[in-house]
């Protein structure tokens, strides 16, 4: 490994309303995948202002970062993800992007596997930073 070596970080916002549920955003590109709203950090970004900035872009509002809950290596993207428990202002009204399609509240049970326990240990959260490995 060399010092100019480049890594994929990104940085996450679970976002739950009042019945538990977690905000969702659908891509309008690459696989449409439903995901986390948030993004990957630019040159001289820290973790926190990618998050605010990626949230600002997608949701059409600044967040408020309640805590960083996990971080997380995803093999297939060489990247790593931090997870960070968010919270809307106050009767908020999201206005997506175009890097999205829809956006959706989903019962923590119903998501991926992966996507689960990145939720799970957010809202588990008991001041330790989780971390894990996706193949």
């Amino acid at each position: 490994m060399a010092f100019d070596d480049r890594f994929r970080l990104s940085s996450h916002a679970v976002i739950c309303n009042a019945a538990g549920e977690v905000l969702l955003l659908k891509a309008s590109y690459g696989s449409q995948a439903w995901g986390l709203p948030g993004g990957a950090l630019e040159p001289g970004e820290t973790i926190h202002q990618a998050l605010l900035r990626e949230c600002a872009e997608e949701l059409g509002l600044m967040v408020a970062i309640r805590y960083l809950s996990g971080v997380y290596y995803h093999a297939q993207y060489d990247s790593q993800a931090f997870v960070f428990r968010c919270a809307l202002p106050h009767g908020a009204e999201i206005c997506l992007s175009q890097e999205h399609t829809a956006w959706a509240w989903v019962a923590p049970e119903q998501l991926s596997p992966v996507q689960r326990q990145r939720v799970e240990d957010c809202l588990g959260f008991d001041g330790y930073v989780q971390s894990a490995r996706f193949d």
